[in-house]
């Protein structure tokens, strides 16, 4: 495996959910974690605050001026709402595009000149959503459509400069953060029998399983890791 001793790895959504439970990760293997969220207070302890709005492309580019080498980049950050395409509120597409394509987008690309020679990883946290549209999947799903695609085509991309940087998706079913709270807003009895049907992920299982792509050997890529709860029906 490869250690991530003394590496530093720049992780979005880092105060809750997924990017929380992976920073504790990252802190107990001995990285250097940088956590971007709007809510440093939230932070675990031992990351370092990187504050912004990732609505805002300013304060996306923000986040790399001045930075250093990193070793990775994990984008975890993510906006969720049930927002039908037939009577869905514009803005509510608007803030998943913005944050779940946009400034995932931008973090890759502003990314790539802070990684040494010898490469690195970069890991975007997709959705089993962005595999197959579930029937409240609403504008949601096409984002993690996008995040796939996006993840693909910057591999082609640097294969094709015969850059060493690897990159990565993970995609999850139901995970048991706060952002699914904000996914059945205006549904909690729903969310309620969701939860008493079946035992969902927990953030930490999503988290080590981001661990196992960025230990990985050099020599291994891995591509795209899709997991749920052995529970979750589709």
């Amino acid at each position: 495996m490869t250690s991530l001793q003394g590496k530093t790895l720049l992780v979005t959504g880092a105060s809750s959910g997924i990017g929380q439970a992976l920073c504790d990760l990252l802190v107990e293997r001995g990285a250097n974690v940088l956590g971007v969220t709007r809510r440093p207070s939230l932070l675990s302890e031992n990351v370092s605050p990187i504050v912004a709005d990732l609505t805002q492309r300013e304060q996306v580019s923000a986040i790399f001026q001045g930075l250093g080498k990193i070793d990775g980049l994990v984008n975890c950050a993510g906006v969720a709402y049930l927002s039908r395409l037939i009577d869905g509120n514009p803005a509510d597409w608007e803030e998943m595009w913005r944050v779940n394509v946009m400034a995932l987008s931008l973090c890759c690309q502003l990314s790539l000149k802070h990684f040494p020679v010898s490469g690195g990883r970069i890991v975007n946290v997709s959705s089993m959503s962005g595999h197959r549209v579930p029937p409240t999947g609403g504008f949601y799903a096409p984002t993690k459509f996008a995040v796939r695609a996006i993840t693909d085509a910057l591999r082609a991309e640097l294969k094709s400069v015969r850059s060493p940087i690897q990159v990565a998706c993970v995609s999850p079913g139901f995970v048991d953060t706060p952002l699914l709270d904000q996914y059945f807003r205006g549904r909690e009895e729903s969310l309620t029998q969701t939860k008493a049907a079946m035992k969902m992920l927990d953030a930490s299982d999503v988290a080590w399983a981001i661990l196992t792509i960025l230990e990985a050997p050099a020599h291994v890529e891995v591509g795209d890791i899709l997991m749920r709860s052995s529970e979750q029906q589709m």
